[in-house]
């Protein structure tokens, strides 16, 4: 199964929920994209580490560069996304599911972190929940 997470900067929640799913259910081949490209986030880093999932070393794609690739399952996380989407012709099923974005959060460091281990915990119990019946390998 194919599947492609996508939001804007790629920084964020496409970056969690590809450590998320890329954890959880190994025979998936996950993709994570944005419509703008950005740097991932340092605090998505901290927090995934934080339950022993390492995406430091992922690296933001642009959305246009998985054209040619038959998804099973594209994933809007955002709502931006969704507006300026790039068409995949080749996608099954198109599904969008906006979430908080937690470079917006405000205040001190623990406060921003605690909008990210939300963020986290919403991405992982939406797509566990969506993809529990097909589990394959854990």
């Amino acid at each position: 199964m194919k599947i492609l997470i996508l939001c804007t900067g790629n920084s964020c929640r496409s970056q969690m929920a590809d450590g998320l799913l890329k954890e959880y259910f190994k025979n998936f081949e996950i993709y994570s994209a944005g419509t703008k490209p950005e740097p991932v986030n340092p605090l998505a880093i901290r927090v995934m580490r934080e339950i022993g999932i390492d995406i430091s070393k992922n690296k933001s794609n642009s959305a246009t560069e998985y054209d040619y690739v038959n998804f099973d399952f594209v994933f809007t996380v955002c709502d931006n996304a969704k507006e300026i989407c790039p068409v995949y012709p080749k996608a099954k099923k198109l599904i969008h599911q906006s979430f908080l974005d937690p470079a917006n959060a405000t205040g001190t460091e623990t406060e921003q972190l605690e909008v990210y281990r939300k963020v986290r915990d919403e991405l992982k119990k939406y797509f566990f929940n969506f993809f529990k019946d097909k589990i394959i390998n854990t």
